[in-house]
């Protein structure tokens, strides 16, 4: 469980909760993920320092609540976490991390255990990619130029690593690495889904950078309905 300094006490002074509703049909699951209470507001991130990032932003919103209208919330990591043991899995393909704008592009993403993370400049200057895990190796990734593609990849099963760069301080990501191929991450409207899960009782957990993360117990059977939500 990795839960930042501030979300526990935030949580409380708020009185906020992280809800998650949950069908499981057919092997799959899909839901939306809810934001309750007054989102607190965006800090806004200057890029002054950097002529290229000033151009593409003068100041954007920081990633770390993103919360439409109707309390959807973006950029929860949403995996299970318990009722696989003992099976082996294998990751298929690439997981893509752009640094585009001066902005890590997704906020958030997930890869498997060994899985390639190609990392991407798309930018016409300098950023280095420093990720901050705590059971993985840290690595530190000076990329110059524009086009360039570095590939990598994480040994231990480790959720909520920060990415940060060491040239352009707001800028900030995070990478779940789990060891199995079912999760996902809420889009703009809070849902997700986590497609071909076989049948079984499982416990899925949804993790976000300031809340941390809740856990909850649902069984999928065939078209069954399963609801639960994340307090």
């Amino acid at each position: 469980m990795i839960t930042p300094p501030l979300s526990r006490t935030l949580a409380a002074a708020l009185g906020l909760s992280l809800a998650v509703v949950i069908p499981a049909h057919a092997g799959s699951l899909s839901g939306k993920v809810t934001y309750t209470g007054t989102a607190p507001k965006a800090e806004q991130l200057k890029m002054d320092a950097d002529p290229v990032c000033k151009k593409a932003h003068a100041s954007i919103p920081s990633e770390s609540y993103v919360v439409a209208a109707d309390g959807a919330l973006k950029n929860v990591f949403i995996y299970v976490k318990e009722g696989l043991e003992g099976q082996k899995f294998s990751p298929k393909g690439e997981v893509e991390l752009d640094q585009i704008g001066c902005q890590y592009k997704p906020h958030v993403i997930g890869a498997m255990v060994g899985q390639k993370i190609e990392i991407v400049n798309s930018d016409d200057t300098l950023h280095n990619v420093h990720p901050l895990p705590k059971e993985n190796r840290e690595w530190n990734l000076a990329m110059p130029f524009k086009g360039q593609k570095v590939k990598k990849s994480f040994r231990k099963p480790e959720v909520g690593i920060p990415v940060s760069c060491n040239v352009h301080s707001w800028m900030r990501s995070y990478i779940c690495v789990v060891d199995n191929p079912y999760f996902a991450v809420s889009g703009d409207d809070g849902s997700f889904a986590i497609k071909d899960l076989p049948d079984g009782t499982y416990t899925i957990a949804a993790w976000q950078e300031e809340l941390g993360e809740k856990t909850a117990k649902v069984t999928v059977s065939g078209d069954t309905m399963t609801s639960f939500t994340f307090e």
